[in-house]
């Protein structure tokens, strides 16, 4: 059984896809999982929204890794939190009997880093699609990105051009990286800071429905 916890909101019916989004620094899974019903009105997904496994001393909520500088997450607890969401996935996918070519991973900041992590490492099944607000794709020892042979997998990539806490330099360095390398990528700066711009929502809905048929 996966070691995380995680809140979910099933379809209305059959379910016709998988999101799992991760939360960013300092919060929980009970901050992005209000997004279900936005981002899914028709309730057509099965939406799970997963909680990051550090506490730290002194900051409240809850983490993905350690952060010694922006863009570098720390090598060991971002391994240890790769793991347990891989296993958290799989599980996922066995018990709904969906499969990831259903599934968008999606998250917010540091849940974001993660959605790339995940999405794009070498020694895990692409997803249907990557659903990336205000983060960056990591650069980490021991994890490289596997760009060849998913570019199936649509990304979607939303950031704040007044973001004090993640460049958006971030965001298009993503985007430079991947379109090189093929993906479908959805980009759009907007004047936000680092926060989900909601003039953002309707399109995530529409790539949503388009990402999962």
């Amino acid at each position: 059984m996966a070691s995380l916890v995680y809140d979910e909101r099933p379809a209305a019916g059959d379910p016709r896809g998988l999101l799992v989004l991760h939360h960013g620094r300092g919060t929980s899974e009970q901050d992005l999982i209000p997004l279900a019903d936005v981002f899914d009105p028709q309730q057509k997904l099965h939406v799970v929204s997963a909680r990051g496994p550090l506490q730290l001393p002194g900051s409240p909520g809850y983490h993905w890794y350690l952060v010694p500088e922006v863009g570098f997450p720390d090598s060991q607890t971002f391994a240890s939190a790769y793991r347990q969401l891989a296993e958290l996935h799989d599980e996922l996918w066995e018990r709904t009997g969906l499969a990831p070519s259903q599934t968008v991973l999606g998250g917010f900041s540091m849940g974001t880093v993660m959605s790339y992590a995940l999405g794009l490492g070498s020694d895990r099944p692409a997803p249907a699609g990557i659903l990336a607000l205000s983060g960056f794709v990591p650069t980490v020892d021991g994890w490289d990105p596997d760009l060849k042979g998913r570019t199936d997998t649509r990304v979607l990539i939303a950031h704040g051009q007044n973001d004090p806490v993640i460049d958006v330099s971030f965001a298009r360095l993503a985007r430079e990286l991947l379109g090189d390398a093929g993906f479908e990528v959805d980009y759009r700066e907007s004047a936000a800071t680092h926060t989900i711009d909601p003039t953002d929502v309707p399109r995530i809905g529409t790539w949503l429905r388009a990402t999962i048929e």
